[in-house]
């Protein structure tokens, strides 16, 4: 086993305030037992990929298929003094994935903190707007450990166990160095696009300006209006952006996917098509692309890609190759969490496919009482082995962090178990899944289609109830009309 006793760790350090960065702080906090608990925000409030911005973006490299990309570059904004009246004082904003009219597409009662009510008095499918409050109102009493409009610009590894730090005050310009014995990694995966680089979509960009995009620069639909529109990718926000351009551009949307997608909603204003294999040049028609099942389609006006985004630390530069190759995953970590080599760095919110909040909590509970030496690691060798086993069953890429329902749940749950066999009291307990959420997760994909397929009648739904999914008519083998053991209609 592995002990982190030869190198105490007193001085943490926890690189962002989105959720995953306060659910590690809040545990952390709750051991009683760190000298310094700093968490550095380069934006101006909590909530992380959660914090919106409409700032217009002046280039995206197409095709981007590099994760080795510099630190974001702050936008500046003037702050009122009051309403209505512009002052001469800036504040800091970066571009986000976050767009104006998303809505969750996991239902409140399981996307909750275990430590915080749910959002019952809200729709079954909160808005970002309420999503954001949410965390504002989870981080309020860690606040004062936070730094906010503070960039980590580079952590250099002195020695295991050792992290200096740089960071620039984005407010004055300010670079100045701090030293930690750990560090909770928790920047989130949503800045790096990965846009493909498909055979002829570098010309035909060029030839074509502002036709490809990404779905981290998306933020309404009203620029599709009246358009031939490709969308290429189902998965959660590529499904959820192609309703909303659904409702405005020219029918049929046409949806390029490898499969179809569980989260796909019914209606007649889409088609489904296969890859696209070739952006033809001009001379084969205006715009055109072909699939590959040689289907060609003319007078393309927007290719919007939501092929998601790549892992990147950028200021982990000296470690960022042992770290990162392909971008699709992250090398030499053990259960997705503790960096091998050196366990004094820990990644909070790596998985992908989870029910997010509650598996940061587990992941920051471990991490907690691990560097509090209540908690012993395997040993080096026993860390690789799992990496090693994982890579076996599920490949070196991205399906590495994926952990689709059950996984994400047994993962979760084995962190709480984990957690649990801590020596000595103290710290935050983080709660196992209930069968209702078990019961709920498992179903959610059909609850959202079912939710969505109410229009804007969906917006007065609260509960599961409503929409035909009763958890205790299923305990008594009374399952609703349009329900099963099966998993939902």
């Amino acid at each position: 086993m592995t002990s982190l006793r030869a190198a105490k760790v007193v001085r943490v350090a926890v690189v962002g305030a989105g959720p995953g960065g306060v659910a590690a702080s809040k545990y952390l906090l709750a051991e009683d037992c760190f000298d310094t608990i700093d968490i550095f925000e380069q934006q101006a409030s909590f909530g992380g990929v959660w914090n919106y911005s409409n700032d217009p973006i002046d280039k995206i490299d197409i095709p981007q298929t590099n994760p080795h990309q510099p630190l974001d570059e702050p936008i500046w904004h003037s702050v009122p003094d009051q309403i209505g009246v512009a002052s001469r004082s800036q504040q800091a904003t970066f571009v986000s994935p976050m767009y104006e009219h998303l809505e969750t597409n996991i239902p409140h009662t399981i996307m909750k903190f275990s430590d915080m009510p749910s959002l019952e008095d809200h729709q079954l499918f909160p808005s970002r707007e309420v999503v954001m409050q949410y965390l504002e109102d989870y981080a309020e009493d860690v606040r004062h450990l936070v730094s906010f409009q503070t960039q980590v610009m580079e952590i250099c590894q002195t020695r295991p166990g050792a992290h200096q730090i740089w960071l620039k005050d984005l407010q004055t310009n300010t670079i100045y160095e701090k030293i930690y014995d750990a560090i909770v990694v928790a920047n989130g995966h949503y800045t790096v696009p990965s846009l493909p680089n498909i055979k002829g979509i570098k010309e035909w960009n060029h030839a074509n300006p502002g036709v490809i995009s990404h779905t981290k620069f998306y933020r309404n639909a009203g620029p599709f209006t009246d358009k031939k529109v490709i969308v290429v990718g189902n998965a959660a926000s590529g499904t959820d952006i192609a309703s909303q351009i659904g409702t405005v551009c020219k029918h049929p949307l046409l949806i390029s996917q490898r499969s179809e997608s569980v989260l796909a909603f019914a209606g007649g204003y889409k088609e489904n098509v296969q890859e696209i294999a070739e952006f033809l040049p001009d001379s084969h028609g205006t715009r055109a692309v072909r699939f590959t099942d040689s289907r060609v389609e003319e007078e393309v006006d927007a290719v919007l890609f939501a092929t998601g985004y790549y892992y990147s630390f950028p200021f982990l530069s000296s470690l960022e190759s042992k770290l990162i190759s392909t971008g699709e995953r992250v090398k030499h970590t053990y259960k997705h969490l503790f960096y091998i080599d050196d366990p004094t760095i820990a990644f909070v919110g790596l998985p992908s496919k989870i029910i997010p909040f509650r598996t940061f909590e587990g992941q920051g509970a471990v991490v907690a009482r691990v560097w509090a030496d209540r908690l012993e690691l395997p040993s080096t060798l026993e860390m690789s082995r799992w990496e090693e086993d994982v890579i076996a069953e599920r490949g070196a890429d991205k399906a590495f962090h994926v952990l689709t329902f059950p996984n994400d749940f047994e993962y979760y749950n084995e962190l709480v178990d984990w957690a649990m066999r801590a020596t000595g009291r103290g710290g935050k307990t983080p709660m196992p899944w209930s069968a209702k959420e078990t019961w709920t997760r498992e179903r959610f994909p059909a609850i959202k289609k079912a939710f969505a397929d109410k229009g804007d009648a969906r917006h007065g739904i609260k509960t599961l109830q409503e929409l035909g999914y009763d958890y205790d008519a299923w305990l008594r083998e009374e399952p609703p009309q349009n329900d099963s053991r099966s998993g939902g209609p």
